[in-house]
């Protein structure tokens, strides 16, 4: 996990490009998405953090967003995941 205030902008762009950063979070909320999510566009840069797996958001105790990622965000909601 990196938080968005520990990383630079050329860092972050690096990241992005090399597919190192695919997944998006609020470290406040505990809910992660896409990096397209208008959700995730409006949240706090202190609050947002950037995963390279869904596994890895998983892992940090992080739950699917219900905007970007219907069909995960409805199995962990059943509790199926």
């Amino acid at each position: 996990m990196i938080r968005h205030i520990d990383i630079n902008y050329l860092e972050l762009y690096q990241k992005l490009k090399h597919k190192q950063i695919t997944y998006g979070g609020n470290s406040k909320l505990k809910i992660y998405g896409t990096l397209l999510c208008k959700s995730g566009k409006r949240m706090k840069k202190e609050h947002r953090v950037f995963f390279r797996t869904k596994e890895e958001a998983v892992k940090s105790g992080y739950r699917p967003c219900g905007h970007c990622m219907k069909t995960a965000y409805k199995y962990w909601k059943d509790g199926l995941v």
